[in-house]
């Protein structure tokens, strides 16, 4: 499902305009950026967690070439499926 896929099934579900459903999808979008940003973690019970996760400096190489290079602590986005989420996916 792409975005407009999914603001038109918003738009169906809430009996809402595409263009109240897409500013919806644009605002959560928005809050979860700067809530991850901030490093606070964004939970939707049974469906998603959302949380900003640091990463050790490690060694790594340089696929090109081979030469080994040290690649810098920094953080990444950890996004957790929720219990809903799971059963929808196992198909139960």
């Amino acid at each position: 499902m792409n975005r407009s896929e999914l603001v038109n099934a918003l738009s169906e579900r809430t009996g809402r305009t595409k263009a109240d459903a897409d500013a919806f999808v644009t605002a959560l979008g928005d809050e979860l950026i700067a809530a991850v940003g901030k490093g606070d973690k964004v939970q939707i019970p049974g469906l998603l967690t959302v949380e900003r996760v640091e990463r050790a400096a490690r060694s790594g190489r340089n696929p090109a070439t081979g030469e080994p290079l040290e690649i810098p602590a920094g953080f990444g986005v950890k996004v957790s499926a929720g219990s809903k989420l799971k059963s929808a996916a196992s198909g139960k």
